[in-house]
């Protein structure tokens, strides 16, 4: 591969060597091809090397719910820095981690009390499903070992999160990952396209869990993982009635209810978390992303009371009670941020923001409906997603007009033919217009 270079134009020119980094999910010749490079944010906008203002239309990966460049965080993570950089976080502690686990639990629902910090979503999820065997094997049901995921669900990249994920080119060229997973089918039916929020139709795809408790044996099933909204496959809104079933089955048979809110937490859907917004309870809930406003990486899991306390229990006085953590789990600089993140969330009402402005932007994105290109529309609270009609290869095109957005003045996620919109929380009816206009031209001349 021959040598790439770009020249960096905003402010003193400087040449950047674009072999030695390998980027994550970028087709990454395209990339060093013709390159999209940030330099700025501040508040709903990115800033390109040339100095041109993009609106961030997903919040940049659906983490900066508070906007860009908020202050209070920076101050919040340096004085943090300058105090206490690291400390060991197995036998050791800091009084931020505390601080940060009780700030979230007065966010989850119900009994979800107990806190768990990692890094990032995708520790998130291997944590809680290591949550669920140590659960099960304390109250003396250790063949409880397999997991039940979805179709089109994405839960992360380590190898637990990616043997729950049923998105086929995350699976495709890593062997048969992990044994004792069953994929129940995705809700994205075509009796409920353009739809907003809950479709009518598909709730009896809940069954498929039943199915599978005939098939193996409830006996032998931990937990059921589903995001109550599936997110990085583009939107896929529950019909009504699904999530409620789900916890019905489980209930009835012993089995784990997971919610992966890595992306569905912190207002997104116009409350704390999805379960609140949907009024079903999980026992175990995983989060990232906008724990920190995108400012520091973390995630967490939230774990019932009950769960954690019988995990508790089974562990001999002075042992180590769940054999499981990272080296910067809980770190200091992370959880300064999200306690200054917490702050803004609640300083500036931003959940009931977001809930108040849904309706303007779900009705600006359906405004949209009539356009050729347009094969199907959904969305719940401030998230929702474009499908667009496939030409060649699949995920050609909208990788296409993902780029074609961004010079065009527009940041937004796109996964294969479908673009996903999540503007930060603080986002404005003039703010939602601009995205609108430049989709709609966009879109009109692909």
């Amino acid at each position: 591969m021959s040598h790439a270079e770009i020249t960096l134009r905003e402010s003193a020119p400087a040449r950047l060597s674009m072999d030695e980094y390998w980027m994550p999910f970028t087709p990454n010749r395209d990339f060093k091809h013709e390159p999209k490079m940030v330099v700025r944010a501040e508040g709903m906008y990115l800033w390109n090397d040339r100095g041109e203002r993009i609106i961030d239309g997903s919040s940049g990966l659906f983490c900066v719910n508070a906007g860009h460049g908020r202050r209070e965080i920076a101050e919040a993570v340096g004085a943090q820095l300058r105090e206490l950089d690291f400390i060991a976080p197995f036998t050791r502690g800091h009084p931020k981690q505390f601080q940060l686990a009780a700030r979230v639990a007065e966010l989850t629902p119900g009994d979800l009390n107990r806190i768990f910090f990692v890094n990032s979503g995708s520790e998130a999820v291997d944590t809680a499903m290591k949550v669920a065997l140590a659960y099960h094997y304390a109250r003396g049901h250790g063949g409880r070992n397999m997991f039940v995921s979805r179709e089109r669900a994405y839960h992360g990249v380590n190898f637990g999160g990616v043997s729950l994920a049923g998105i086929v080119n995350n699976r495709r060229k890593f062997g048969p990952t992990l044994p004792g997973i069953a994929h129940m089918r995705h809700t994205h039916i075509k009796e409920n396209f353009f739809t907003r929020g809950e479709g009518a139709n598909g709730v009896e795809l809940a069954e498929d869990l039943v199915r599978f408790i005939n098939l193996y044996g409830a006996e032998n099933i931990a937990a059921c993982f589903v995001e109550p909204i599936a997110g990085s496959t583009g939107c896929l809104v529950p019909p009504k009635g699904y999530l409620k079933r789900l916890r019905e089955i489980c209930d009835a048979n012993g089995i784990l209810l997971v919610f992966d809110e890595v992306i569905c937490g912190f207002g997104r859907t116009g409350s704390s978390f999805a379960a609140q917004s949907f009024g079903v309870m999980p026992d175990v809930m995983t989060m990232a992303k906008g724990i920190t406003n995108g400012a520091q990486p973390m995630g967490a899991v939230a774990i019932s009371e009950r769960i954690h306390d019988t995990i508790m229990g089974a562990a001999a006085e002075g042992a180590i009670e769940f054999f499981h953590g990272d080296t910067y789990s809980g770190n200091p600089g992370p959880c300064a941020a999200g306690l200054a993140a917490l702050d803004l969330y609640k300083k500036e009402g931003l959940f009931e923001r977001g809930a108040a402005l849904s309706p303007y932007f779900l009705d600006a994105l359906w405004s949209l409906k009539d356009l050729a290109a347009v094969s199907d529309l959904r969305g719940y609270g401030m998230f929702a997603a474009i499908d667009i009609h496939a030409a060649g290869v699949p995920g050609s095109r909208g990788h296409a007009l993902q780029k074609k957005l961004f010079d065009s003045g527009l940041h937004l996620k796109a996964t294969g033919d479908c673009v996903i919109i999540a503007p930060p929380l603080i986002a404005e009816k003039a703010h939602i217009d601009a995205i609108v206009d430049i989709l709609r031209k966009t879109l009109a001349a692909i």
